[in-house]
C-alpha cells in the first residue's frame, strides 16, 4: 500500500510539472492573432483606377486607437470576477476578424472633402467612415475594412440592428442638393468592384443610409444614380416592365422582407421611393408603388 501511494504521488507530481497540454493550440492562437493584427494594421494604398494625388494630414489618434485595440486583443491573462473567481485563459484556434456583409452609401452633407476629413479626425464628433470619395474622384480610405466605423448610427436592415458591426461605410462628398459628378461615380464603381470581390458582399446588400434609417436620413439624396449602380452589379433595380402585383400582395410585408423597418410605414415608403422611384418621393402606396415593391421583393 505504501508503494502504491508513493507511485501515485510521483505520477501526480510528474503531471503537475509537465508541459501545458494546450501549448500547441496556444501557439496556433498566437500565430493567427499576429496575422490578424497585421491585417488590421495595414495602411498600404489600395489598387484603384489612377486618380490625382491628395495630400492629407494624418491624425496620430488613429495610431493610438489602433494600439489600444491591439493591446486589448493580445490580453490573455486571468480576469478577476465579482464572485471572487478568476477566468482561466485557454486560446482557441478557431477565430477571425469580422466579415463585412453590407455596404452603406452616404452623402457627406458638407461643403468639401477636407471638411469631412476634419470631421472624421476629431474625437469629439464620434463619427467616421471607411472611405470618402471627393467630387474630383479622389478616394480616401480612413479605416481598415475589417474594423468597425461609426457611420450608420441607429438603424436596421431586416433583423440586423447593428449595421456598423457588419458594414463598410462610403461617404460621397456632396451637400445633398447637387448632382453627383461622373468621375466621382466612376471612382465609386471602381471601389465597389474591389470591395464586392474582397468581401463577397451580396448584391442586394449595397444600400443607402436612408434605407437603413428611414425616419432620420435622406442620403445619398434623390440625385444618386442607383440604377447605374444596379446595372453594374451593385444593388438591385425594378424590372423595366413591371408586372402587376398579386391581389393578395401586402406591400408593407414586402418592404419588411426587402429589409425596411416599417414601424413608420410612410417613412419606409419614402425611403424606398428615394432609392427606387426618384420621380415621386412620398409616403403614398399607389398601384405603381405596390408593383415596384413587388418587383424588388422578388429579387430578394
Amino acid at each position: 500500500m505504501k508503494n502504491f501511494f508513493y507511485c501515485f504521488f510521483i505520477a501526480a507530481l510528474a503531471v503537475s510539472c509537465g508541459t501545458n497540454p494546450y501549448k500547441k493550440s496556444e501557439k496556433i492562437y498566437d500565430s493567427k492573432l499576429k496575422t490578424l493584427e497585421g491585417t488590421i494594421a495595414n495602411k498600404d494604398p489600395q489598387t484603384l483606377p489612377v486618380i490625382a494625388h491628395v495630400t492629407l494630414n494624418i491624425d496620430t489618434l488613429y495610431t493610438k486607437q489602433l494600439h489600444t485595440y491591439k493591446d486589448t486583443l493580445f490580453k490573455m491573462g486571468p480576469t478577476p470576477l465579482q464572485n471572487g473567481l478568476s477566468t482561466e485563459w485557454i486560446g482557441t484556434v478557431n477565430f477571425n476578424l469580422r466579415k463585412p456583409n453590407f455596404i452603406i452609401i452616404h452623402h457627406t452633407a458638407q461643403d468639401s472633402i477636407q471638411q469631412t476629413i476634419r470631421t472624421f479626425t476629431k474625437t469629439e464628433t464620434q463619427v467616421s467612415s471607411h472611405y470618402v470619395i471627393g467630387e474630383d474622384g479622389k478616394v480616401v480610405q480612413m479605416l481598415n475594412d475589417y474594423l468597425r466605423a461609426w457611420h450608420a448610427g441607429n438603424g436596421s436592415w431586416g433583423k440586423n440592428t447593428d449595421i456598423n458591426s457588419s458594414s463598410i461605410g462610403i461617404e460621397l462628398d456632396n451637400n445633398g442638393s447637387e448632382v453627383f459628378t461622373e468621375v466621382q461615380i466612376n471612382s465609386l464603381l471602381a471601389l465597389l468592384t474591389k470591395l464586392k470581390k474582397d468581401h463577397n458582399i451580396p448584391v442586394q446588400n449595397i444600400i443607402g443610409h436612408a434605407d437603413i434609417a428611414p425616419t432620420r436620413k435622406k442620403d445619398p439624396s434623390i440625385f444618386f444614380p442607383w440604377k447605374i449602380l444596379a446595372e453594374n452589379g451593385f444593388g438591385v433595380w425594378p424590372d423595366e416592365f413591371l408586372v402587376t402585383a398579386p391581389a393578395d400582395f401586402n406591400a408593407e410585408q414586402g418592404l419588411r422582407i426587402i429589409g425596411y423597418d416599417t414601424k413608420n410605414l410612410a417613412a419606409a415608403v419614402t425611403a424606398f421611393k428615394l432609392h427606387f422611384m426618384q420621380n415621386e418621393v412620398n409616403g403614398i402606396i399607389d398601384e405603381l408603388t405596390k408593383n415596384t415593391i413587388y418587383s424588388i421583393y422578388k429579387k430578394q
